[in-house]
């Protein structure tokens, strides 16, 4: 077990104590490497020791798009971003990065929300949304699929 796991961490599979939301979960191996998503095995072959929630991590974006024609359910304009999160002075691995949504600006009006502006090299944070899509809008059952998951906010510098 690492420092980054607890025992409630190993019995769950995800720490819901601080929060009350899903953890954003990477793996952590014998050799130090940290991979998302996660494996079962590390990349040099080293076995999972334990979970590092990117949740308590800033990442910075490497690069943006916007799409426009979107699949069912999922907003339109949609801009997703790769963001490589900081690992620490004393991390050596391959980098750790993620592909996300961008989020909403939050003004509570959900007709009128836009997502914030990002361009590369912005610091921004995970942030949980219960949603990610529409779960009425593809072909298969809303409840065979999970809608939640973690876009990306800027980090007010």
């Amino acid at each position: 077990m690492s420092d980054n796991e607890t025992d409630a961490d190993s019995a769950t599979g995800s720490d819901e104590r601080n929060s009350g939301e899903p953890t954003f979960e990477a793996t952590e191996y014998a050799d130090g490497t940290v991979t998302y998503p996660p494996h079962t095995v590390g990349p040099n072959g080293a076995e999972r020791v334990g979970t590092v929630d990117l949740r308590e991590r800033e990442g910075r974006v490497v690069t943006w798009t916007t799409s426009t024609a979107t699949p069912p359910g999922v907003r339109e304009p949609n801009t997703l971003a790769i963001v490589e999160f900081e690992m620490g002075d004393g991390y050596d691995g391959p980098p750790v990065r993620a592909l996300g949504q961008i989020a909403e600006t939050g003004s509570g009006d959900a007709d009128a929300d836009e997502q914030f502006d990002v361009d590369i090299g912005d610091r921004v944070e995970p942030v949980y949304a219960d949603e990610l899509r529409e779960p009425g809008a593809g072909i298969r059952e809303p409840e065979s699929q999970e809608w939640d998951g973690f876009r990306f906010r800027p980090v007010e510098e």
